[in-house]
């Protein structure tokens, strides 16, 4: 068996350098980058067992770097390093997909035990996924919630879409479910037993984004040493998802709706076009209206894709999900919490559905993950969800006094990090514990200072 291959990823050189001696010491065919963009590169065009990762660096955080990772390579292992280690941190990098999550000082004992663990345990990676026929039937998979009158007109609209075969562009807020959707469409669909490939149009630099819709031939560009497929050819005869349509480079657009119409590829320094046939999912949290009025998006493109809209509501417009996805959503985190979840009480989903939820479903399963993760009850109370969140009388004050003065939500936001800062006595630390951020995000929201 030929060694496994490790990409290692850390702006500093020396570290590069003792890790790579290390790991191919121990056998391992091993090599570095010391940049985000180059280790995008190299994943790009080679084939890696595990990228090991440093998570804070110049132009590119770890965590965004596993997203750009997976939007191209879902099946791509990646163990984060970070020297700012902390339970948020850790549930961060998982949620962007990362494999494990190991925190500096380490030895070189723990780091090739988490090597070794991570490439035991190795599974198939989020965002290219084979929907099977199981799924097919009348029952909305797991992560699919349809409680309220609005998500039953929303799926009752996919299964009518799914039949049709024609594109599907859906809309709606960031963290609302459209993935989950997409997958549903094709699950209900004649291409059930093919592939369903995801793209995330806005996780990739925008010279990226036609490689990797159409593939590349060997020599197109210097750096071309392969031919690599692009995500058409990975859904022929199955389904395309492209996430965050919107974002695609104007330059892109023309491009994609030649593939669409004409059913034919060109590669990056081909000659001949591929014949393809593809289903094509979009989905934007952006207004293509007002992306039309401003020329952002091509007209063409635009009736292209909005053959068949779903509007998939936010979650404060259907909370008589909320029992149904807290439930589901304790199935899920039970065997990481190695103890039953009975569930939460009374008080907590009153607190729970009296909430804004700007981040939709996505912030609902940020919120349960840290309650469970962060409490001993089998049932969830108040105190599990409010602690470090619940807003004093004092505070009412200042966003009634914010409201009258007319402050802008980007003020009001600085204010109130300042607000408990100062009521931290100045540690940020405890500060970014209160206001559920990550300290690098306290710091880069203050500007740099305090």
């Amino acid at each position: 068996m030929p060694p496994s291959r490790i990409l290692v990823v850390d702006d500093d050189e020396g570290v590069v350098e003792w890790l790579l001696e290390e790991l191919v010491e121990r056998g391992y065919a091993a090599s570095g980058v010391t940049s985000p963009a180059e280790a995008l590169q190299r994943v790009a065009r080679e084939r890696f067992d595990l990228v090991v990762s440093d998570v804070e660096m110049p132009g590119m955080r770890g965590i965004d770097l596993v997203q750009a990772i997976h939007a191209r390579s879902p099946d791509q292992l990646v163990l984060l390093i970070t020297a700012f280690g902390s339970i948020d941190l850790a549930m961060q990098a998982v949620r962007a997909g990362a494999a494990d999550f190991l925190a500096k000082p380490f030895t070189i004992e723990a780091l090739l035990q988490a090597i070794e663990r991570t490439l035991r345990e190795r599974r198939l990676r989020r965002q290219v996924v084979r929907v099977r026929a199981s799924l097919g039937d009348e029952s909305p998979p797991g992560d699919l919630v349809a409680e309220s009158a609005a998500m039953k007109r929303v799926l009752e609209l996919a299964r009518r879409a799914a039949a049709s075969g024609s594109t599907v562009l859906l809309t709606g807020e960031s963290g609302v479910g459209k993935s989950a959707i997409a997958r549903y469409v094709h699950a209900h669909s004649a291409r059930r037993d093919r592939a369903f490939v995801q793209l995330n149009c806005a996780a990739l630099p925008a010279g990226l984004v036609e490689a990797e819709l159409f593939g590349v031939r060997r020599g197109a560009y210097t750096d071309a040493r392969e031919d690599r497929r692009g995500v058409f050819v990975d859904a022929d005869r199955g389904t395309l998802f492209l996430d965050e349509v919107a974002d695609m480079a104007l330059e892109v657009q023309p491009k994609l709706l030649v593939a669409l119409e004409s059913g034919s590829i060109r590669p990056l320094g081909a000659r001949d076009e591929v014949r393809v046939d593809v289903r094509l999912i979009a989905a934007t949290n952006r207004s293509l209206e007002e992306d039309l009025r401003e020329r952002r998006l091509r007209a063409d493109l635009y009736h292209r894709l909005n053959v068949i809209r779903i509007d998939v509501p936010p979650l404060r417009e259907r909370l008589d999900d909320l029992p149904r996805l807290v439930d589901t959503l304790l199935a899920r985190l039970a065997p990481r919490a190695s103890r039953p979840l009975a569930g939460v009480s009374e008080e907590a989903m009153r607190w729970l559905r009296a909430q804004p939820w700007t981040g939709n479903v996505r912030e609902l399963a940020n919120v349960v993950e840290r309650a469970v993760m962060l409490t001993d009850h089998d049932v969830l109370v108040l105190e599990d969800f409010v602690e470090g969140r619940a807003i004093e009388e004092s505070d009412l004050a200042f966003l009634t006094s914010a409201a009258e003065e007319g402050i802008g939500l980007d003020e009001l936001e600085l204010r109130y990090i300042r607000r408990v800062l100062e009521r931290c006595g100045g540690n940020k630390a405890k500060a970014a514990q209160v206001l559920g951020i990550d300290r690098s995000t306290l710091w880069r929201k203050l500007g740099g200072g305090s």
